[in-house]
């Protein structure tokens, strides 16, 4: 008996292949109808027999394209339409709820062929197919089609047409594919824009440039790299001297996994993730003893590196010419978002470059390179970009309204939430430019543009001074404000579906507390609606407010200055003290006892930042976090001693830490302060959670990048026999912000709607 279902797919099912593979699997199963994309996903309309259609939908279920995932199937039984065949149908558009697929690395195929001297795809800098190459990028609205794309003004040559026209060709409706014939056109520029070369021979010249100790500008997928040899110590020291980045580590490309393992010690894990089809930059440790070492200055002062293996068609063609590893660090100013045309390069980064490597594809949606660090088997995002975002979560809670997350001040994502839908943007950055807040709003036009969205409530942090606060206010509709830390454990609440309540470990360097001071080492008992604060860190004050955000030495002092008297401090021969004069130190002292312009602070980054100084490691920083990876280099595990603190009322005092090891600095044992430092922060998580053995534990804010930390914690919170939850797949640093923010929104308008 003939029968005809509906199934209504929802999911990452556009720009995956799923059309075709549905094509492909109803042609298997002899069965007639149609597909065809939606702004909500994917509809198929199948007629045959019941036991055909039994066999197709549990393959429908089971086998999908490897880049697609199904989140819901609808089916539904209709009357028999007697369709002749089945075919793919022009997208239908409705209203867009579908997930928008992210940009994945050139698959191995795509390689291949772009290797094959007799392939009519022979060095195609711009290959692709249903398995791989541009999205998110690409895109400017739903459905995805080519005509909805930055690809619609290169129309299709026979050869092309042909192969996505045809079910049996795997690159059948590949929205990007195009050719040497009917592509885009790679061209080569000086730092003015005037033309050097064009077409196949591009690459080679570049190869050539990088070879001669130059700085190269390359377009990528969602921006363009700065690009210079990493084993030349005077190239490397160029682009730092350009770029104003004197000792921020550099991300480092790598041919291949195997050319990796000659510079690098990537574990299975991490080699794993290094040769995903997303292609993350990863945290590896460098290898030791080798000849083939790195320049000394891509990544100085710390063991690891942030590696790459080449992701695009490009990176490989240019790895056929030049040999050696390549620093690939996003082109932007310092905290400013990646720039995405030959024309923001020239004017933001002209004096920095000296050759442009552009095509002719815009980039209609900028994304940065993806971070993760690898902990106990499982990944740890320190920034969501290109391969994994747009980021979306399923919930099982509905809301009636449409719900924008603005995030935070720094390393800022925004996020939506419409009816069981939570999406997280990629990394915008940090909001403290006209650069960063025109990127920001332009994130907010291109998902309402994707979503057909219009909010109905904004959420945001509580600082009244955030852009994003300010932003939020003057939209003209209801505002809803969630405290930063709090949205930190509701981020990683978020990611797991946890509803019930937590004990929650937020510690992070800056944070608007509900006291108006400035929090940053908070312990709350948590749950999706409400937060009780039941410790944190004694309240010190910052000398200079924001200035010691930068100068650690300063955070020392001040931390020295709440226990001991001007005279006992001028007694001490610490090193960090040398780095003050005598008027220096009784300014500040004077300062901070008139409460002039030093605000309360219980901030754990800070800690971090004083420990650094006090071991002489580091007394201003030149980039956010360097004190914890510099601090993590001193730790010795073999060291197993804490120092002592105390905890009443839930404050924690870390003065008797400090009376502890001042004796240790005296004597220059710095790995043993380092050591028992961390040592001591974990203990103070293991007393609070015997306070509260009946609830998991949630880890989430900045301080947690620091990687020996996390493990060590999650370690011994292990060990006790408890449940220890860190964010795996969204930024566990303020990049979470966003999605923390929406998960308080979703549950608070159920709440507040009666749901």
């Amino acid at each position: 008996m003939m029968q005809h279902l509906r199934f209504e797919i929802r999911g990452l099912v556009q720009g995956v292949g799923f059309r075709p593979f549905v094509y492909k699997l109803a042609k298997k199963y002899h069965l007639r109808g149609v597909v065809f994309n939606t702004g909500d996903g994917v509809i198929v309309e199948v007629e045959g027999s019941s036991d055909e259609l039994k066999l197709f939908s549990v393959a429908l279920k089971r086998n999908p394209p490897s880049l697609a995932r199904i989140d819901t199937i609808e089916i539904h039984e209709q009357e028999v339409k007697h369709f002749e065949g089945f075919e793919i149908l022009e997208s239908h558009h409705r209203a867009k709820t579908t997930s928008i697929s992210p940009d994945i690395a050139v698959c191995d195929a795509c390689l291949s062929e772009m290797k094959d001297l007799h392939n009519r795809r022979f060095g195609y800098y711009l290959t692709n197919c249903t398995e791989c190459g541009p999205r998110y990028s690409i895109i400017e609205t739903l459905p995805y089609d080519r005509d909805l794309t930055s690809m619609k003004s290169f129309k299709m040559c026979n050869h092309c047409q042909g192969e996505y026209d045809d079910p049996s060709n795997r690159r059948y409706h590949a929205q990007p594919i195009s050719c040497h014939e009917c592509g885009p056109v790679l061209s080569m520029f000086d730092r003015e824009l005037n033309l050097i070369a064009q077409g196949r021979g591009v690459i080679e010249k570049a190869a050539q440039c990088l070879k001669n100790g130059e700085i190269v500008a390359l377009k990528g997928i969602g921006g363009f790299h700065l690009l210079c040899d990493a084993t030349n110590e005077q190239a490397v020291s160029t682009l730092r001297m350009r770029k104003k980045r004197p000792q921020k580590p550099f991300a480092v490309m790598f041919s291949s996994i195997n050319q990796l393992s000659k510079y690098l010690c990537a574990d299975e894990k991490e080699s794993t993730w290094l040769i995903s089809k997303e292609r993350p930059i990863v945290l590896v440790k460098k290898r030791s003893g080798t000849d083939a070492l790195l320049a000394q200055n891509v990544a100085p002062d710390i063991d690891t590196i942030g590696a790459m293996v080449a992701y695009t068609p490009i990176h490989h063609l240019l790895f056929d010419f030049f040999t050696s590893p390549l620093v690939a660090t996003s082109a932007n100013r310092s905290d400013e978002p990646i720039v995405r045309n030959i024309h923001e390069l020239r004017d933001r980064l002209g004096g920095v470059v000296d050759t442009i490597v552009d095509f002719n594809r815009d980039i209609v949606n900028t994304v940065d390179d993806s971070i993760l660090q690898v902990i106990q088997n499982r990944s740890s995002v320190l920034r969501l970009g290109r391969g994994y975002t747009p980021f979306t979560l399923k919930h099982t809670i509905c809301t009636p309204l449409k719900i924008l997350a603005v995030g935070g001040q720094q390393k800022n994502t925004i996020g939506l939430a419409f009816e069981d839908t939570l999406i997280l943007s990629p990394h915008i950055g940090d909001l403290y430019s006209l650069e960063g807040m025109e990127y920001f709003e332009r994130t907010v036009d291109t998902f309402k543009r994707f979503y057909d969205f219009s909010p109905d409530v904004i959420v945001c942090d509580k600082h009244p001074a955030y852009a994003t606060v300010q932003w939020a206010k003057n939209q003209g509709v209801s505002v809803i404000t969630v405290q930063h830390h709090y949205a930190h454990a509701l981020a990683c609440m978020a990611e797991f579906g946890l509803d019930s309540q937590v004990l929650a470990f937020c510690f992070d360097g800056t944070g608007y507390g509900d006291d108006g001071n400035i929090w940053g080492g908070e312990i709350f008992i948590a749950d999706p609606t409400h937060c009780e604060r039941i410790g944190h860190l004694k309240e010190f004050r910052l000398l200079g407010g924001e200035k010691a955000i930068k100068e650690s030495k300063r955070v020392a002092l001040a931390l020295l200055f709440e226990m001991y008297s001007l005279a006992e401090i001028r007694e001490f021969d610490l090193p960090f003290l040398a780095h003050f004069s005598h008027e220096e130190i009784n300014s500040y002292y004077k300062i901070w006892e008139k409460r002039i312009n030093s605000p309360l602070c219980s901030s754990m980054g800070r800690v971090f930042d004083a420990m650094a100084s006090f071991c002489d490691i580091l007394h201003q920083e030149s980039y956010e976090g360097e004190t914890g990876r510099r601090l993590e280099e001193l730790y010795n595990p073999k060291i197993q001693e804490s120092f002592d603190y105390t905890i009443e009322n839930g404050i924690v005092n870390l003065s008797p830490m400090i009376r502890d090891f001042i004796r240790l600095l005296h004597a220059k044992e710095y790995a043993r302060v380092a050591t028992g430092f961390i040592n001591t922060i974990v203990a103070i998580m293991e007393e609070f959670a015997g306070l509260y053995p009946d609830l998991p534990i949630v880890l989430s804010g900045g301080v947690f990048q620091n990687k020996t930390l996390l493990s060590l914690g999650v370690n011994r919170l292990k060990e006790k026999g408890r449940t220890v939850y860190f964010q795996e797949q969204t930024p566990i640093n303020d990049g979470g912000i966003a999605l923390g923010q929406l998960y308080y929104a979703h549950h608070h308008i159920r709440g507040t709607n009666g749901g």
